[in-house]
């Protein structure tokens, strides 16, 4: 059975930071491309950031370059953001999610598996 579950959500000032975690079980880590994506009341469900299944080659939205890094460490199955100076639009539940190629990385369609999600709640 395959699991993905986020964990390091909370709540933050702006210009704070915060490091999300997805522990992966259930499935090969090394066989999969990983996407960190968010979304907000009322809004569709966006690509933050995304690493290969390699490793070495990563994408980020435009919002979140420069503020937020995507990690994965294999010994530990787990998958890391790392997010800084955060802002109050950056205020969403965060999901991670594994899956194949082809498409967009930030298309949630290429995407097989994902987690139930952690939020994040920046103020002001």
């Amino acid at each position: 059975q395959v699991q993905l579950v986020e964990s390091g959500g909370g709540s933050v000032q702006a210009g704070g930071s915060l490091r999300l975690s997805c522990a992966v079980s259930g499935l090969t880590h090394s066989n999969y491309d990983m996407g960190w994506f968010r979304q907000a009341p009322g809004k569709e469900r966006e690509g933050v950031a995304y690493i290969y299944r390699g490793g070495g080659l990563t994408f980020y939205a435009d919002s979140v370059k420069g503020r937020f890094t995507i990690a994965r460490d294999r010994a530990k199955d787990t998958l890391y953001l790392q997010m800084d100076s955060l802002k109050p639009e950056d205020s969403a539940m965060y999901f991670c999610a594994a899956g194949g190629s082809g498409g967009a990385w930030s298309d949630p369609g290429r995407y097989n598996y994902w987690g139930q999600g952690t939020q994040v709640t920046v103020s002001s």
